[in-house]
């Protein structure tokens, strides 16, 4: 299986869970959206100094575009692949939903009892 194949298939896995599986249904909120949005700022910095600089590198077979390290283009965003702002969004939303979803377990713990 392709990087560009595992990364569709966490981004749809993580929106499942969010929507059908903890109902936190995460995705439908603003202010999800806004704290997405700065941790995809930090995550797009982390990935440009890590595959910019040549510390990971990617086979060019498994994801969209070469492995020619460009800034933008050939499927790159900022050096990196653009399966890794799908990753980071799956990794992000799944971790969000799950904190959510437990978080609202305690708080119905605390007042029943």
């Amino acid at each position: 299986m392709t990087y560009t194949v595992l990364a569709v298939i966490a981004v749809i896995a993580s929106v499942c869970v969010d929507r059908v599986i903890t109902r936190t249904r995460l995705t439908t909120s603003r202010t999800w959206w806004a704290a997405y949005a700065i941790m995809l700022t930090f995550q797009l910095v982390t990935n440009a100094w890590l595959t910019g600089r040549g510390i990971v590198r990617y086979d060019g077979d498994a994801i969209l575009g070469t492995a020619r390290i460009t800034w933008l283009g050939d499927g790159r965003l900022f050096w990196a692949p653009v399966e890794d702002v799908g990753f980071g969004f799956a990794l992000i939303l799944l971790t969000c939903a799950v904190w959510e979803a437990l978080a609202g377990r305690g708080r119905r713990r605390c007042e029943t009892s």
